[in-house]
C-alpha cells in the first residue's frame, strides 16, 4: 500500500514532502507521469479486438461487442486498466451484473455487465502457497462517506470478501449480507502489468523514474535559486554609507568619497555543467522507459519514415510494450470468459443465435444454441493492433500484391485492416454488388425504352442503336394478318419458360425503373 501510494503521489505531480519558504519555488517537472501516460496510450491508444473460435463466431464476437462497447465504454476501461497497471504495477478487474432497473422519471434501463477497473491499494488478493496463479480468497476493503443515525456526515468501511463458493459483505466489520457465488469462481482478474519471477505482484512502468524525477527537480531547484539569487543582485558598498544613497532605478549618486566602491554582486557561477547534468538525468529516464527523447513533443524533422525504420527506432519501446502486452492478453482472455459467463447466468436468451446482431451463420458446423458447459465458447483471441503509424496506401500495396499472387484471401485482407466483423462485411459487399447490377440493368431497360419511342417517332433507330431487323414478306403460315404479328409479343429467351426467376428479375427491373413515384407535398411554415 505504502508503494501504491508512492506512486500515485509522483504520478500526480506530489514530488516534495515539504513545503519551503514563501517566494522559494520547488520546482516540479513531473516526467513520471508524462513517461507513463506515453507508454499507456502507446499500449492501449489503437485498442483491441476480439476473435473466438471459428464454430461461435457468429454468436460470440457480437456479445462481447455488447459488454465492451455497449454496457461499458471500452476506450476508458482499457486506458483506466493501462494506468493502474502502468502506476502501480497490478491492475485488477472485477466483473459484475447490474440489473434491469427504472429511474425516478420513468426510464428503463437494461441489465448490463459491468466491467469494473479497481483500485490495487484497496485489493487483498490471497494465493495458494504453491501456486501463484490461483486465487483462493479476496478482499476488497475501503472507506466511504456515509449519514449517520443522528443525521451527521461519517466514514464507514466497507468490506467485501470474495471466495469460489461464498460473497460476504460488511460495513464496519458488521455483517451486511451473506450469498452464495453464483458463478463458482471469484469474478476479479488480477493483470501483473510486468511480471516478476517468483512474485504475485507486477512491476510498474515508473518505478526507475522516480530516483531520477526527484533528483532533477532538486537540480531544477537549485539552478532556479542560483537565477533567483542573481536577477536581484546584492548591491555592495565600501568606503561609504548605504543610508546616504538612495536606492532605485534611474538614481544618480554624487558625493562619495574618494576610496568609495559601488558594485553588484555579479554571477561567477558556470551553469553549463548543471545542465549537462540535467540532460544526463532526462536521457537516463528515456532509456530505462524506452520512449525515445523525441516522442514528448520535442522538435524534430518531418520525413517520411518507413514501418521498418520506426520500429528500430522505437524499438526499446516495442520490447516493453511486447511485455505488457503478454501479460495483458491474458488478463483480457480471463475478464472476456468472466463477462460470458455472468452473460450467461443471468440472461441465458444470450446463448440463442440472434440474427439481428452482426454475426452470421456461415457453416452447418454452428450451433444455434450455446453450450455454457464447453470449454471453447469461452476461447476468445486478443487482436492487438500495430502501435505505430502505418501509411494505408503501403498497407494496400502489400495486400494487393498478395491477393495477385494468391497468398492472401479476401477475408485475410480485411482482417489485416483491422475488420472484426469479416462475413459481415463479406455480405455487405455482395449486397451492394448485387444492388448495383439491378440498378445498372434497370437503367439499361430504360434506355431501350427511350430507344424504342426514338424509333416509333422517327423510324431512325438513335445513335449507337442497331436498326431492327425488317419484316418477313408475305402472309403469315397461320392466317393472321400483319398487324397481329406486329403486336405479337417477342419471344423469350432460350430455355427459360415462364414462371422462372427471369419473370421476378424482369418484374424487379420494371418495378426499379418505372415504379410508380408517391405524390410530394410541402409542410407549411409556420407563418
Amino acid at each position: 500500500m505504502t508503494r501504491y501510494a508512492n506512486h500515485f503521489a509522483w504520478y500526480l505531480g506530489y514530488h516534495w514532502a515539504y513545503k519551503r519558504e514563501a517566494g522559494e519555488p520547488n520546482v516540479t517537472i513531473n516526467y513520471v507521469g508524462a513517461l507513463s501516460r506515453y507508454i499507456t496510450n502507446f499500449t492501449f491508444g489503437r485498442g483491441v479486438n476480439f476473435q473466438s473460435d471459428k464454430r461461435y463466431e457468429h454468436i460470440v464476437p457480437a456479445l462481447l461487442d455488447r459488454v465492451w462497447c455497449v454496457d461499458n465504454d471500452k476506450k476508458s476501461l482499457l486506458w483506466t486498466m493501462g494506468e493502474n497497471g502502468s502506476v502501480a504495477g497490478d491492475c485488477f478487474v472485477k466483473v459484475a451484473y447490474e440489473p434491469a432497473w427504472v429511474d425516478a422519471a420513468g426510464n428503463e434501463h437494461p441489465g448490463r455487465v459491468r466491467i469494473l477497473p479497481l483500485n490495487a491499494a484497496q485489493v487483498f488478493p490471497e494465493y495458494h502457497p504453491h501456486d501463484a496463479q490461483r486465487l483462493l480468497r479476496l478482499k476488497i476493503r475501503y472507506k466511504f462517506w456515509g449519514t449517520s443515525l443522528e443525521g451527521t456526515r461519517a466514514v464507514y468501511t466497507y468490506t467485501e470478501i470474495l471466495t469460489d463458493s461464498v460473497i460476504e459483505e460488511y460495513v464496519n466489520d458488521e455483517l451486511l449480507d451473506a450469498r452464495e457465488n453464483p458463478l463458482g469462481q471469484i469474478p476479479v482478474v488480477h493483470i501483473r502489468n510486468i511480471s516478476i519471477s517468483g512474485s504475485p505482484w507486477g512491476l510498474a512502468d515508473i518505478v526507475d523514474v522516480i530516483p531520477l524525477n526527484r533528483e532533477y527537480n532538486e537540480k531544477c531547484t537549485e539552478i532556479s535559486d542560483i537565477v533567483n539569487y542573481h536577477a536581484a543582485p546584492v548591491t555592495i558598498i565600501t568606503g561609504a554609507k548605504a543610508s546616504n544613497l538612495e536606492r532605485g532605478a534611474r538614481k544618480i549618486w554624487g558625493g562619495l568619497p574618494k576610496d568609495a566602491n559601488v558594485f553588484n554582486l555579479e554571477n561567477g557561477v558556470d551553469l553549463s555543467g548543471p545542465l549537462a547534468y540535467l540532460d544526463l538525468l532526462k536521457r537516463a529516464m528515456h532509456e530505462l522507459t524506452g520512449v525515445p527523447e523525441t516522442a514528448l513533443g520535442q522538435a524534430q524533422a518531418i520525413s517520411n519514415t518507413s514501418g521498418v525504420a520506426l520500429n528500430i527506432q522505437f524499438l526499446p519501446l516495442m520490447q516493453r510494450y511486447a511485455l505488457k502486452q503478454t501479460n495483458y492478453t491474458h488478463g483480457l482472455t480471463r475478464i472476456n470468459e468472466l463477462a460470458l459467463r455472468t452473460l450467461f447466468l443471468y440472461e441465458p436468451e444470450t446463448r440463442i443465435y440472434n440474427p439481428q446482431t452482426q454475426g452470421i451463420i456461415t457453416s452447418e458446423e454452428q450451433p444455434l444454441v450455446l453450450d455454457p458447459r464447453d470449454p471453447y465458447v469461452y476461447d476468445t483471441t486478443v487482436d492487438w493492433p500495430d502501435p505505430l503509424p502505418v501509411d494505408v496506401l503501403v498497407k494496400l500495396n502489400e495486400i494487393q500484391a498478395k491477393l495477385a499472387l494468391g497468398l492472401e484471401s479476401k477475408r485475410g485482407a480485411l482482417r489485416d485492416l483491422g475488420e472484426i466483423f469479416v462475413d459481415e462485411k463479406m455480405a455487405e459487399m455482395f449486397s451492394e454488388k448485387l444492388t448495383e447490377a439491378k440498378e445498372d440493368g434497370a437503367l439499361e431497360f430504360i434506355k431501350a425504352q427511350i430507344a424504342n419511342v426514338i424509333l416509333r417517332a422517327t423510324g431512325l433507330p438513335p445513335t449507337g442503336v442497331e436498326a431492327p431487323p425488317p419484316a418477313p414478306a408475305g402472309p403469315s403460315s397461320s392466317g393472321g394478318s400483319d398487324s397481329a404479328q406486329k403486336a405479337a409479343p417477342l419471344p423469350g429467351l432460350p430455355g427459360i419458360g415462364k414462371g422462372t426467376d427471369t419473370d421476378s428479375v424482369l418484374s424487379e427491373l420494371v418495378t426499379l425503373s418505372q415504379g410508380t413515384k408517391l405524390a410530394q407535398r410541402r409542410n407549411p411554415e409556420n407563418d
